[in-house]
């Protein structure tokens, strides 16, 4: 799969009221894109090259120690976010284990496996438009903490046997993914007005009806580069196999930004 531009963008491009660029970056978990002054940017698209490759459970490590599936698992759902001052957009992504099997020297009548990241670039088109510069965020998380489950009444916007209303299921209802924070912020569901409305309990106070993980090195948002040092080692830190790298196509249009887009 690859990244296609939109009909109306390859028209501006072709008749030359916008240039089509890319923005490459990587390892770390923080880059920002700078749109110039008296212009605006449309991201529709990016390429994402996820960080755990080469990193392979069962196989010695540094200082003879070995991978195991809770280091690993980190990897296995990691966030791109897009913050352009006007708008938050966030991307979480999975990424499955991928397990090889092979026959040792010493054991032809067994096999033997390995596991690591599939690490397969994954291809997502987008429609972001900012006239500002674009701060993007990558990193790994780990967990969620569910904090509370309820059953959900029946409304006009949940009604029974199509949707969870009336039912005796318990759905989750408010997640935290970063409870190391001094205040972190609470996922909400259905929606932060049908949480109060439905009795759901009080809406928390740094409450979002948005699913993301923010910056928390334990439990929400994981910076990649930090990660692989204090689990693996200087040396994975440093292997470009082990490292996330991002590929964004934009438009840049050298001109204010239209009223309508905005």
């Amino acid at each position: 799969m690859s990244i296609a531009i939109p009909t109306l963008i390859e028209k501006d491009i072709r008749c030359g009221k916008a240039r089509y660029q890319t923005y490459q970056t990587g390892m770390g978990g923080q880059s920002v894109l700078v749109v110039p002054d008296n212009s605006y940017i449309v991201i529709f698209g990016y390429d994402y090259s996820p960080a755990g490759g080469g990193i392979v459970r069962n196989q010695p490590i540094a200082g003879g120690t070995t991978p195991t599936d809770s280091q690993l698992r980190p990897f296995e759902t990691q966030q791109i976010s897009f913050y352009t001052g006007q708008a938050f957009h966030p991307f979480i992504h999975h990424f499955d284990q991928k397990t090889t099997p092979f026959y040792d020297q010493g054991t032809q009548d067994r096999p033997e496996s390995i596991s690591e990241i599939d690490n397969t670039p994954i291809c997502r088109s987008t429609y972001i438009i900012s006239n500002r510069s674009v701060a993007i965020t990558v990193g790994l998380i780990q967990r969620v903490e569910l904090n509370a489950a309820s059953t959900i009444p029946v409304t006009d916007k949940t009604p029974p046997n199509l949707t969870y209303g009336g039912s005796t299921v318990t759905p989750n209802v408010e997640s935290v993914f970063s409870s190391n924070l001094a205040n972190p912020p609470s996922f909400v569901q259905p929606s932060l007005k049908q949480f109060q409305d439905y009795g759901l309990g009080g809406v928390p106070g740094n409450a979002q009806d948005q699913c993301f993980a923010l910056p928390d090195q334990t439990d929400g948002l994981i910076e990649p580069t930090q990660y692989l040092a204090f689990t693996f080692g200087v040396d994975f830190r440093e292997s470009a196999a082990s490292n996330y790298f991002l590929n964004v196509h934009y438009a840049l249009y050298t001109n204010q930004t239209p009223e309508q887009l905005g």
